[in-house]
C-alpha cells in the first residue's frame, strides 16, 4: 500500500483537524464513482455520502505503470467533478470541510493492464485466462478537501490465484453479465466464482474497488 501526495494547502486550519468525530456524522462526503461495490463499501465504513460521476474519457488516459495508470484516472475523476462542482450553487455546504473520494482499479494479467472488456468475447477470454492462474488487482483513492484544497492519494495491489474455472460456469458468468461491467471482467465476491478462488493476498474491499483502510487514512489527513 503506498501513498502520494498529490498537491496540500499551505494553510493550516485546527478547526478540520478537530472535528472528526463530527465529520463522521454529517454528509459532506462526495464519492466519484458510480460503482455499486464502492458505495457498499464507504457505507459499510460508516459514511453518508452523496454520489457524482465523472463522466470522463478513462481509454484516453495511458500510462506505462498500471500504478501510474489508477492514480491518474482518479485524479482526472476528481478534477472533473470539482468542475462539475463549480457550476453548482453550493454556498450553505460551501461553509462547511467537503471531501472528494475518487477511485480507480485495474486489473493485472502478465503484466498487462486489463480494464473493462469491450465484448462478451474479450470477457469470456478474461476468465478463461484466469482459470488455474493468477492475476493483480491495482486500485487507487485520490482524497480531496474541496474547503482546503489539500488532495493526497495512494494505490493498493492485491494477488488472486484461481483454481481451474470449468467452461460451463465461465458461460453463466458471461450470460449473467456483471463482468462485462469491471476491470478485467473480474468479481471474486460473485457467488458464481467465489468457490474457484483459491487465495486472495491482500483485501477483498481493494479488489472491490475501495481498499478500506487507504481510504480511512487518507480521510483523516485530508482533515
Amino acid at each position: 500500500m503506498v501513498d502520494q501526495s498529490l498537491k496540500s494547502s499551505s494553510r493550516k486550519n485546527s478547526f478540520f483537524h478537530g472535528c472528526w468525530s463530527a465529520f463522521a456524522w454529517t454528509n459532506l462526503i462526495i464519492l466519484g464513482s458510480a460503482s455499486v461495490a464502492r458505495r457498499k463499501i464507504l457505507a459499510e465504513m460508516g459514511y453518508e455520502f452523496t454520489v457524482m460521476t465523472a463522466d470522463i474519457d478513462e481509454k484516453g488516459i495511458r500510462k506505462e505503470k498500471p500504478e501510474e495508470l489508477v492514480m491518474a484516472i482518479a485524479e482526472a475523476k476528481a478534477d472533473a467533478i470539482i468542475s462539475k462542482l463549480q457550476t453548482i450553487d453550493n454556498r450553505e455546504k460551501d461553509a462547511k470541510p467537503t471531501i472528494l473520494v475518487a477511485a480507480d482499479t485495474v486489473v493485472v494479467y502478465e503484466g498487462m493492464v486489463r480494464e473493462k472488456p469491450s465484448s462478451k468475447e474479450e470477457a469470456r477470454q478474461f476468465i478463461k485466462d484466469y482459470s488455474g492462474g493468477h492475476a493483480a488487482t491495482v486500485g487507487s483513492v485520490i482524497i480531496t478537501n474541496l474547503k482546503t484544497g489539500f488532495r493526497k492519494g495512494g494505490w493498493d495491489k492485491v494477488e488472486i490465484y484461481f483454481h481451474e474455472i470449468p467452461d460451463e460456469m465461465i458461460d453463466k458468468l458471461i450470460e449473467e453479465g456483471t463482468v462485462l461491467y469491471v476491470a478485467g471482467g473480474l468479481i471474486i465476491e460473485h457467488p458464481l466464482i467465489l468457490p474457484f478462488i483459491k487465495e486472495v493476498v491482500g483485501t477483498t474491499d481493494s479488489v472491490m474497488g475501495l481498499p478500506k483502510a487507504l481510504t480511512e487514512r487518507l480521510i483523516k489527513e485530508a482533515l
